[in-house]
C-alpha cells in the first residue's frame, strides 16, 4: 500500500515537472537553466544556459558567437571568412582569416599558414624559443632552427635572416644588405653591407663606417642614403660619431659620460655637463630651447609648436600642437586633451587604470563616443553609433580594454548586473544576476522577467499578457490579442 502511494505521487511529480518544462520551453524560458534573448546592441538572438555559463548568439546573418564560459569560445563572421577559438583564454588560441591561420598555446607552441602577399603558401611551426620551422610551395622561404644548436630563420626576430651554430657562439643576422656575423654574442662582432663596413669587441672598443650610398626607389627613381661612422671606447662613457654624412644636417655628437655630451648639427645642438644632471637643447626650425635639469625629471621647454614644464612626478604640463598633457602626482592622476578643428578628445586617468573616463568627438560628423572604467566596480562605454553598455563587476575590462578575448569569455561571469541601450533601434535592456531579473523595453512593447521568468509581464500595441510560474496566462485588454513577441516571430519565420 506504501509502495503504491509512492508511485503515485513520484507519477505526479514527473507529470508536473515534464509540463513544467514543456510549457516553459514555448515560453522559450526554462529559469535559470535555458533562456532565449534578443540582443539588444545587436539585430540577432541569443540562447543562454546554466546562467552565466553557457550562450549561443546569432549576432546577425553572417556573425555568430557560441562561449562556455571560461573554458571555451567561438566566434564567426561568414562574410568576412573569419573564425576565433579560444580555449581557456589566453593559454590556447585559434585565428583563421580566409587562408591564413595561426594556432598557439601560452605564446610558445605555435602553428601558422596561409598566402603571403606574393601568393606563395606558407606552413608555419614554433614552439618558442626552441624550435623554429616553416614550409613553402616556394623552396626558397623553407627553414628549419633548432635552438641553440644550429638551424636558420626568416623574417623572424626582427631580422630578414638569422642563422645560428651553438648560440651564442655563433650567430649571423641580416636586415636589408647588411650582414652582421656574431661570435660569443653580443661580445665580439663583424659587420658589412653596402658601403658598410665595421667591427666590435664590447664593451671596449668598436667602430663602424658607412660611405654615401643611392637606392631606387619603386618610381625607378634614386634616393641618397645618408652616410655615417661610429666609434665607442669603454662603453657607454665614451662615444663619437658623424651622422646625416651627405646631407645639408650633418651631425656631430660625442661624449665622455658622465663630464659631458654634445650633439651638433645645423639645425639643432644639444650640450649636457655633468650627464644627466644638465642639459640644454635648441631645434631652429621649430625655434624650440629646452632645459633639463636633469631629463626628465626637471625639464622647462619653449617652442612654436611645443611648451613642456615638468617637476616630475610632482606635476607635468606638456603641449604639442592640438595636444596637453597634464600630471599630477604621478600615478595619481594624468589629463590628456586634443582640440582640433578634426577631433575633441579627452582622456583622465586616475591611479593609472582605477579610474578611466575616455571621451573622443569627430567635429565633422558631430559623433562621440566615451568609456568610464572604475576598477573592479564597473565598465561603462558608449560607441560612435549610440550603443551603450553599462557592467557591473569588471576586474579586468578597464586593465585590458577592447580585449574581445576578455569580453566573450569572461564577463559574462562576473557580470552581475548589465544595462544596455541602443539608442538607433530603441532598444533597452536590464539584467540583474544573469537574467534572475530582465526587463526589455523598445518603442513600442515591453518583457519583464522575475526569478527567471516564473513570474513575466508583456505588453505590445495589441494587448499584454501576464505568466505565472511558466504555464498560468493572465490575457490583458479583454477580447484584445495580443501580438507576438519578437521571439515567436522569429521562429515561424523558421
Amino acid at each position: 500500500m506504501l509502495a503504491s502511494s509512492r508511485t503515485v505521487w513520484i507519477g505526479w511529480i514527473c507529470r508536473v515537472v515534464c509540463a513544467f518544462f514543456v510549457v516553459s520551453a514555448s515560453a522559450n524560458d526554462i529559469g535559470p537553466l535555458y533562456d532565449k534573448i534578443r540582443l539588444t546592441l545587436e539585430p540577432g538572438f541569443g540562447h543562454e544556459a546554466a546562467g552565466p555559463l553557457w550562450g549561443k548568439y546569432q549576432l546577425d546573418e553572417d556573425r555568430e558567437l557560441w562561449r562556455l564560459s571560461p573554458i571555451l569560445s567561438e566566434s564567426k563572421d561568414k562574410g568576412a571568412d573569419f573564425t576565433e577559438w579560444d580555449f581557456a583564454y589566453p593559454l590556447l588560441t585559434y585565428d583563421r582569416f580566409g587562408d591564413e591561420y595561426r594556432f598557439q598555446i601560452a605564446q610558445m607552441f605555435a602553428f601558422a599558414g596561409g598566402r603571403s602577399s606574393d601568393e606563395d603558401k606558407d606552413k608555419r611551426f614554433t614552439l618558442f624559443p626552441f624550435y623554429f620551422q616553416q614550409r613553402s610551395t616556394d623552396p626558397e622561404r623553407n627553414y628549419t632552427g633548432l635552438m641553440p644548436f644550429y638551424g636558420k630563420v626568416k623574417n623572424r626576430l626582427f631580422r630578414d635572416e638569422v642563422k645560428w651554430v651553438m648560440a651564442p657562439i655563433y650567430l649571423q643576422s641580416r636586415k636589408r644588405d647588411v650582414v652582421t656575423d656574431n661570435y660569443l654574442y653580443p661580445f665580439y662582432h663583424l659587420r658589412k653591407g653596402d658601403g658598410l663596413r665595421g667591427w666590435q669587441f664590447f664593451p671596449a672598443f668598436g667602430t663602424e663606417t658607412k660611405q654615401v650610398t643611392t637606392v631606387t626607389n619603386e618610381w625607378n627613381e634614386e634616393i641618397m642614403v645618408p652616410g655615417h661612422y661610429k666609434m665607442f671606447a669603454g662603453w657607454p662613457f665614451f662615444a663619437l660619431q658623424k651622422t646625416e654624412l651627405g646631407t645639408e644636417n650633418e651631425m656631430l655628437s660625442h661624449h665622455l659620460l658622465p663630464l659631458y655630451s654634445i650633439n651638433r648639427s645645423e639645425l639643432r645642438n644639444s650640450t649636457t655637463i655633468g650627464w644627466p644632471f644638465f642639459r640644454y637643447a635648441t631645434d631652429k626650425e621649430s625655434n624650440y630651447r629646452e632645459w633639463d635639469l636633469p631629463w626628465p625629471f626637471v625639464v622647462w621647454a619653449r617652442g612654436d609648436r611645443t611648451r613642456i614644464d615638468r617637476v616630475w612626478p610632482l606635476w607635468s604640463d606638456t603641449r604639442t600642437g592640438a595636444t596637453r598633457s597634464r600630471v599630477l602626482l604621478f600615478p595619481l592622476m594624468k589629463l590628456k586633451t586634443i582640440d582640433s578643428p578634426e577631433v575633441e578628445s579627452r582622456r583622465l586617468r586616475i591611479g593609472m587604470f582605477l579610474f578611466n573616463d575616455i571621451y573622443d568627438r569627430n567635429i565633422e560628423t558631430d559623433m562621440d563616443r566615451r568609456q568610464v572604467d572604475l576598477w573592479p566596480l564597473f565598465a561603462y562605454k558608449r560607441d560612435y553609433e549610440g550603443r551603450r553598455r553599462f557592467q557591473m563587476l569588471a576586474p579586468l575590462e578597464p586593465i585590458l580594454r577592447h580585449n574581445k578575448g576578455v569580453e566573450r569569455n569572461y564577463s559574462p561571469i562576473w557580470s552581475i548586473y548589465r544595462h544596455e541601450v541602443h539608442e538607433e533601434t530603441g532598444f533597452k535592456s536590464h539584467s540583474i544576476l544573469w537574467n534572475l531579473l530582465r526587463f526589455d523595453r523598445n518603442k513600442t512593447a515591453r518583457k519583464d522577467s522575475i526569478l527567471f521568468g516564473l513570474f513575466r509581464y508583456e505588453s505590445t500595441p495589441s494587448g499584454s499578457e501576464t505568466r505565472l510560474f511558466h504555464f498560468i496566462r493572465l490575457k490583458g485588454r479583454k477580447g484584445a490579442a495580443v501580438e507576438p513577441t519578437v521571439e515567436e516571430t522569429e521562429e515561424e519565420e523558421k
